[in-house]
């Protein structure tokens, strides 16, 4: 019988600039401070896009009746992350508010503090058949000092989160929205 892919044949794993939730536990180091706003996606010619901006008075003219964007935006928190699973930087960006609130609630606990400062799990539980039917728990590690490694693959790995507002690549250069597949190499673990 001939085989439509080679016997043994498995995908590559495509290196993704953003951290998504698997489900069970993800483990992750905020290595960045969270840049704030609002989000929602559109379609174009190249498929479903986000569009995000920091306050809802920023929709721009073009998108403000379109498909009332005012009331579908939500809310969304970014940040640079070290995914310890994909042993890379990586954004991740935040909508689910039961993880907003546990993090911003770790946050202003003098015992935890800035969660750069230590480790975090987000545990995805599916709760029932369909895709929204999920819940997160997080889960702080104790405070510790970040791997020198970890440092040093961050120092070498430029993310300008602000890009986002623009529609851009954070890990590419100004006015870049494909540049994050050369930042790939630099930014994975060797």
């Amino acid at each position: 019988m001939n085989e439509f892919l080679p016997k043994g044949y498995i995908a590559p794993e495509v290196p993704s600039n953003y951290m998504e939730f698997a489900e069970g536990q993800n483990y992750f180091r905020a290595l960045s401070s969270a840049i704030v706003g609002y989000q929602w996606w559109i379609e174009n010619g190249e498929g479903r896009k986000p569009v995000r901006v920091r306050e809802l008075d920023d929709v721009p003219e073009e998108f403000r009746n379109a498909t009332n964007n005012r009331e579908n935006a939500r809310h969304f928190w970014a940040f640079t992350v070290y995914n310890y699973q994909a042993k890379a930087i990586q954004v991740l960006v935040l909508k689910q508010q039961t993880i907003m609130r546990a993090i911003e609630a770790f946050a202003k606990n003098p015992k935890w503090g800035n969660p750069k400062n230590y480790d975090l799990i987000v545990e995805k539980v599916k709760t029932g058949s369909r895709e929204r039917d999920v819940e997160y728990n997080v889960i702080p590690e104790p405070p510790s000092a970040l791997d020198p490694a970890i440092a040093e693959l961050a120092s070498n790995v430029p993310v300008r989160l602000e890009a986002l507002y623009a529609g851009e690549d954070p890990f590419g250069t100004a006015g870049s929205t494909n540049a994050g597949a050369k930042a790939g190499k630099a930014r994975r673990q060797r």
